[in-house]
Formats: C-alpha cells, sequence, structure tokens
C-alpha cells in the first residue's frame, strides 16, 4: 500500500482548487505568455495556460504554493490540456512531451519543499489530464452525426505521451479529469494501463467525470452510475465528479456515485455557476458548508475545487471538513 493510500484510510485528502483562475488574476499578455523563447513565434498564444510551464514557471509554482499554504495535500500539474490534440490549436503538439515533463517538475520541487517543512503532512503531485478538445463518440457536426473528429488510438497515442511526461517529471499519480464522453477517458485509462506494464511501476489513478446539466448524465448521454461501471475495471485510487456544476448541484451525483462505487469518492466543484461575465459568485463561506455537508453525509474521501475557487475557497472548506471522518470504502463481495 502506498502512502497516499494510507492516509486515505484515516482521514480526508484536500486537492488543490483552479489553476486557470489563478492564472487569469495575473492578466498576462501576448508578450508575457510568448517569453523569450517564443518571442518571434508565427502564431498567436496568448491563452495556452500549460505553456506557462516553459515561459513563466515561477508563476505556475508561485500559484501551486499559495493551494499548499492552505493546507491543500494534493497539487494538480499544470498541464489539463498539455495533449497532442489540444496543443494543435497552438500549433505546438511538438513540445507536448516537454511541458509535461517541466509541469510535473515545478509541482514537485514545491510540493517536497512542503513536505519537508512538515514531515507529518506529505504533499503530492496529480499529473492533470484534460479531457482533450475532440470526443471519440459524439459528431461535432449537426448535419453529419457519423463523423468524428478524432479516435480511440490517437486519443490512446496523444495520452500515453502525455502521461509519460507527467511520471518522468515526478507526478506521484494522475488525474483523469473533466470527462465528458466516457471513450475519452477509455483511451487514457488503456494507455496508463500499458504505462503500468512496460515501467513495472504502481501508477494511481484518480478518475473524475463532469455532468453537463441537471439531467445527471455526461455530454456522451451516460449517467453516474453507467460512468462508474464503465472505467471501474482501472481499479481507481479514486472515482468523482468536478466541473461544470456548483456544489449545491453536484450533491445528488456524488452521492449516488458514493453510495454505488467501491473505491474512493472525489469532488472538486465549481464555486458556483457562471454569471453573465463567466465569473464564479460562490463565497469561500457558501461553499465549505456545501463541501461540508457532503463530508458530514459520509460521501467525500477527496475534496478541492474547480473553476472559480480560490485558496480562500480551499482554505474554508479545510477548515469545515478536516475533522469530519473518510467515507469508508465498502468491500466488494465476489458471488
Amino acid at each position: 500500500m502506498n502512502r497516499i493510500e494510507q492516509l486515505l484510510q484515516d482521514r480526508i485528502l484536500f486537492l488543490d482548487g483552479a489553476m486557470g483562475t489563478m492564472i487569469q488574476k495575473h492578466k498576462l499578455t501576448e508578450e508575457q505568455y510568448r517569453g523569450k523563447r517564443f518571442a518571434d513565434y508565427q502564431h498567436d498564444i496568448k491563452g495556452n495556460n500549460d505553456l506557462l510551464c516553459l515561459t513563466q514557471p515561477q508563476i505556475i509554482e508561485e500559484i501551486h504554493g499559495q493551494f499548499l499554504a492552505v493546507g491543500a495535500d494534493i497539487i494538480e500539474t499544470n498541464t489539463f490540456n498539455a495533449n497532442a490534440i489540444s496543443m494543435e490549436d497552438y500549433h505546438m503538439v511538438d513540445l507536448v512531451y516537454e511541458i509535461n515533463l517541466e509541469g510535473a517538475k515545478i509541482a514537485r520541487k514545491i510540493a517536497d519543499e512542503y513536505t519537508a517543512k512538515n514531515p507529518d503532512k506529505p504533499r503530492f503531485v496529480a499529473g492533470s489530464i484534460g479531457p482533450t478538445t475532440k470526443l471519440a463518440s459524439m459528431s461535432p457536426d449537426v448535419s453529419n452525426p457519423g463523423f468524428r473528429a478524432t479516435d480511440f488510438d490517437r486519443l490512446h497515442a496523444a495520452f500515453k505521451e502525455q502521461a509519460k511526461g507527467l511520471l518522468d517529471g515526478g507526478a506521484d499519480l494522475l488525474l483523469i479529469e473533466t470527462i465528458t464522453d466516457t471513450l475519452n477517458a477509455k483511451a487514457a485509462i488503456f494507455a496508463i494501463m500499458e504505462l503500468r506494464e512496460e515501467r513495472s511501476e504502481e501508477i494511481p489513478v484518480m478518475i473524475s467525470g463532469t455532468i453537463t446539466d441537471a439531467s445527471g448524465r455526461t455530454l456522451s448521454g451516460q449517467t453516474v452510475e453507467a460512468f462508474w461501471y464503465s472505467v471501474s475495471h482501472a481499479n481507481p485510487l479514486s472515482i468523482g465528479l468536478n466541473c461544470a456544476l456548483g456544489a449545491d448541484q453536484m450533491r445528488p451525483f456524488i452521492k449516488e456515485l458514493s453510495d454505488k462505487a467501491w473505491c474512493r469518492i472525489s469532488a472538486h466543484p465549481n464555486a458556483g455557476l457562471p454569471n453573465e461575465f463567466g465569473e464564479y459568485d460562490e463565497t469561500p463561506e457558501s461553499m465549505s458548508e456545501v463541501v461540508g455537508e457532503f463530508a458530514s453525509s459520509g460521501f467525500l474521501n477527496i475534496v478541492g475545487g474547480c473553476c472559480g475557487t480560490t485558496p480562500e475557497h480551499l482554505k474554508a472548506i479545510i477548515d469545515r471538513v478536516q475533522q469530519e471522518k473518510p467515507r469508508q470504502v465498502p468491500e466488494v463481495v465476489n458471488s
């Protein structure tokens, strides 16, 4: 049993908050995104947050440090879109491995510094693997429902390259998150299972889906229960939900996962739903009360925040949740 699994037996662990939200606070210019290395690059790259691992690593390290300072146990690498499919938008496919490698190294460095300060509270790095910008089981063209913008093999190759960079950079575990299409997630799971065999390493995996509206389904149409059974073969460290919904709206679906899953449960909801300006209005106090009720109801093993959540939100969640007992993982009885 690895260290993180030992800790999860004793307490709820805390994931960090929204990297994108924190980057936006810096109001970086095109020139700052480019840095010296890409000063003469022929394409616009403002908005390529993952590239900041190469051009503004001190900003990424500072953000990690802010979440660690309030008590995060697990920090996510700044690599959500660092895959060959998403990086096509910026003509930077050749940088994918390097971005993931450096993203993991940045997080590893600051996590180790905080662990050294307090060895009784070790800090962990989760390699963030987003869903890519394309879906494998749905057409982006309503007039051509049979069309697919990508396929399983291409996704598998992209995720494998990304995961390899994250692991080489020192990630403790991999987080497949914001899953809207389960087929994309299956490609990521397959890539990681291959790496487990090739590297003869235990690679803990967190899996986190996204319910897109009150219907309780993913974008590709699965219920929470169907989603869990579709990915349970990965034997994940945890299954959970993130993004799209605020904590209030997420509650029934987290409860359903807690009722059904035979692994640990994670939740990192948005700070409410976005307003007309695309901003998030949920206060740290109100968000922590809702998430705190998840914990006191026995739903949670890992909790943090997604879009709009700041270190202030995370601190309020930690203050509210840290005394709660973790959800007990049910034993699987084979018939």
